[in-house]
């Protein structure tokens, strides 16, 4: 139990973040009901969600009187994520009270002017939006799509270890897959070194019109269902509860003792479970649309779905409405907490609110300002690798330099895998550092500890959230995938990036480390897995936009990896995405000359004929390394057997959003109109194969004002995959070197070259289908290098 005064505040405080709620989703005017409420009041438009707030205010409201009570003795600090973002006129109207706002708006005063101010630009063009978003102090997950707060949280409480993370989850937001997964990071990561996650699953029992799977559970099912996860659930109902504010509150209390014991070790890591510690979660029954109308025109909406958006939406124009609205701002009685004479609010407000370094929306844990700096880099990975061998070894390159980034910052980087940490030949990362895993280790499991600083799990959309809660809260990572796999992020990759966009406009947000991806396994080497691992598209979905956000990386060997490495973990407020195979290929440049291509806008050229002032007969160009490989054996055949042919070789390492359509090049420093008319002349065929689908760099080169489509013959993946053999798999999709050679000798009008040239492919074919493997002219070929 609580002392009477300090109920009597919290229930004033609710009281006011309701009212504040309402006014925001309905008024343009009298904002305090000074006279009678008239329909020229209300906006005329009416957008919001009001069935999640009250909820969201009870849970606020109970979280900050924790604060209260607790800053004197805990280091612990509590920060607070919205799941359902469309609850976000309650989560401003909290802000608003704590003073939060009035920190980064100067506009968004605690007073009359204040009030004015959220309520009247809530949802109304130029002002705020409807959804949590960047423009929101303390916000690090908009909500919009639902099902990444669970996973955004706990990436948010790595290494953060005083930071306590309040998740408020929807019932239907907890149908989603993410949040499904999300459950289990408790096996992933220590609570004690780490952060703690507090889940608080909101049942309010209904979606937008109908019920909710969790919502619809009984008790024991509950408690069934998330013990059996590895959670400690407590449920508060406030349709049973004697006094829901003092369950609410004793149950608070009790989560957040336990929590401390754990911080402490008072709770032993013990039994079948190994290292595991159980977690506590609250559970919150409420009604839709607490506090509002009990029903409209004879339609149930307290309690119910039709309290999901807005109760009244004929408040402008039905006099019954309006008149039910206004007695609905009439039941909080604003007038006992705010004076009007004064403009502010009384006295209890302060009484009631913790001190501003413990204010949910203050939080310094969350404030990547605190903990961004630039990662310490390797300087010398490049040399090293190039002593190794001749080979090529992109993915065990990229492990060794991660490896070395571990080393070098133990404290703010982190690696995301589901599961490829060895299949994708990164493993020299386990010479720093190991798998996170909280239960039980057997003697034969290998790379795991308690506090190892790779995550793992098999559910790309946790990973991303785990990833994003760490850049966002001012960290660096990276997250590797299959190739074929990563769509399954594209959804979430979208909204990062239009969260980040929206924070580019931001004075207050600060630059934060770049959203990093390698994708590898990639389709041209799955001659193993087949068509299902063979999918390209992911690198689409980057380059859409229509900004510098996005880049993807494409290097040609090792060498260029790792300067595309480099240039990614240097880089600020980018999507970045280096795709490179996992397999042993020829190394085609030195580290000077991959450096130079970066520089020189991603582009290398060479021209294989002795006058340079001399237009090429044909330009093979290409991007991504498998094709390009492909390409240069292609200009060898050429060169053989036609070495009259002036051929120019270009290989682009990079392509980057632009403000008007991708381009080449880095974001920051695309290819010009005029470089692109020198490269690839007007007058001339170009030939070029391309790592994804061929619209994708067709799109890209269509950019340029030099670009002829009939000049261009595009090629890359056009689905033909299956099982098979590396060589077979290219020429199914007709980038293989002799189908280029073909192309470049019927220009030609070479007849005898273009009979040769498919007739060299049908003996590939014949061989592959009788032997299983490729021929061993193919297997075995010379490569020249490029430098």
């Amino acid at each position: 139990m609580q002392s009477g005064q300090n109920l009597d505040n919290l229930k004033k405080y609710i009281r006011a973040a309701n009212y504040l709620t309402v006014a925001q989703i309905f008024l343009q005017n009298n904002f305090l009901l000074e006279t009678k409420l008239k329909s020229s009041d209300i906006k005329p438009r009416l957008l919001g969600h009001w069935g999640s707030c009250p909820g969201v205010n009870h849970t606020y409201a109970h979280l900050l009187n924790l604060a209260r009570q607790n800053q004197d003795h805990s280091p612990l600090k509590t920060a607070f994520m919205l799941g359902p973002g469309h609850a976000f006129p309650a989560l401003q109207a909290n802000l608003f009270l704590e003073n939060t706002l009035a920190q980064y708006d100067e506009d968004a005063t605690r007073n009359g002017r204040g009030i004015e101010h959220i309520s009247r630009l809530f949802s109304w063009p130029g002002g705020f939006p409807s959804h949590a978003s960047p423009f929101t102090p303390g916000v690090i997950l908009e909500g919009g799509e639902l099902g990444y707060s669970l996973s955004t949280a706990f990436g948010a409480v790595l290494d953060n270890p005083n930071l306590v993370m309040a998740t408020l989850i929807g019932d239907g937001e907890a149908e989603t897959g993410a949040i499904a997964s999300a459950w289990h990071l408790n096996k992933l990561i220590d609570p004690v070194k780490n952060g703690v996650v507090l889940p608080i699953l909101h049942l309010n029992k209904y979606k937008i019109s109908g019920p909710t799977i969790y919502g619809a559970m009984s008790d024991f099912e509950l408690i069934q269902y998330f013990h059996g996860a590895g959670w400690e659930p407590r449920i508060v109902d406030e349709y049973t509860a004697q006094n829901f504010d003092d369950s609410l509150n004793d149950s608070l209390k009790d989560i957040y003792s336990q929590i401390e014991k754990i911080k402490n070790g008072k709770i032993h890591r013990s039994g079948e479970n190994g290292n595991f510690v159980r977690l506590p979660m609250l559970i919150v029954r409420s009604k839709k649309g607490s506090s509002g109308p009990d029903s409209v025109n004879g339609e149930k909406i307290e309690g119910n779905s039709s309290a999901h958006q807005v109760p009244l939406p004929l408040a402008a124009s039905d006099s019954d409405q309006l008149q039910q609205l206004e007695d609905w701002f009439k039941s909080y009685e604003f007038d006992e907490l705010f004076d009007t004479g004064t403009g502010e609010f009384g006295t209890w407000l302060s009484e009631f609110l913790p001190e501003n370094t413990h204010l949910l929306g203050q939080n310094e844990f969350i404030n990547p300002d605190n903990f961004y700096k630039p990662l310490v880099l390797p300087t010398n990975q490049g040399e090293i690798i190039m002593k190794k061998g001749k080979k090529s070894l992109a993915m065990n390159a990229v492990g060794e330099y991660l490896a070395e980034i571990f080393r070098q910052n133990p404290d703010n980087f982190r690696f995301f895998s589901p599961d490829e940490t060895y299949s994708n030949k990164l493993d020299a990362v386990f010479e720093q550092t190991s798998r996170s895993w909280q239960r039980k280790i057997e003697t034969w499991e290998k790379d795991l500890s308690l506090g190892g600083r790779v995550s793992e799990i098999l559910n790309e959309t946790s990973l991303q959230g785990l990833l994003q809660g760490y850049i966002l809260t001012g960290r660096h990572g990276v997250l590797t995938s299959y190739e074929a796999f990563a769509p399954i992020m594209s959804s979430m990759m979208d909204q990062y990036a239009k969260f980040l966009t929206q924070s580019l406009e931001v004075k207050w947000r600060k630059p934060l480390a770049s959203l990093n991806y390698i994708l590898t396994s990639t389709g041209w080497r799955q001659d193993h897995n087949g068509f299902s691992h063979q999918n390209p598209s992911f690198i689409d979905e980057v380059l859409r936009r229509q900004n510098k956000l996005g880049q993807v990386f494409l290097p040609i060997d090792d060498t260029a990896t790792l300067v595309a490495s480099e240039e990614m973990f240097t880089s600020t407020n980018k999507i970045n995405v280096l795709v490179a195979g996992k397999t042993p290929e020829p190394r085609f440049l030195d580290l000077n000359s991959a450096k130079q291509q970066i520089e020189e806008k991603g582009v290398f050229t060479r021209d294989f004929y002795h006058d340079s002032g001399q237009t090429p007969d044909v330009v093979l160009a290409c991007a991504g390394d498998y094709v390009s490989k492909e390409m240069i054996a292609a200009v060898q055949v050429l060169q053989h057997d036609a070495p009259e042919m002036k051929i120019r070789f270009v290989n682009i390492a990079v392509l980057s959003c632009g403000e008007s359509g991708s381009h080449i090049g880095l974001a920051d420093n695309l290819l010009s109109d005029n470089k692109f008319s020198e490269i690839f002349p007007q007058n001339t065929k170009i030939i070029f194969n391309f790592h994804g689908y061929p619209q994708t760099i067709r799109t890209i080169l269509a950019e340029y004002t030099n670009y002829r489509a009939e000049s261009y013959d595009i090629g890359g993946y056009i689905e033909k995959g299956s099982t098979t053999t590396p060589f077979d798999m290219l020429a199914r999709n007709k980038v293989s070197r002799y189908d280029v050679a073909k192309k470049v000798a019927k220009l030609a009008g070479r007849a005898d070259l273009v009979q040769e040239y498919q007739a060299r492919l049908d003996k590939n074919q014949s061989y592959a289908r009788e032997h299983g493997v490729d021929l061993p002219e193919i297997s075995s070929w010379n490569f020249i290098k490029l430098v």
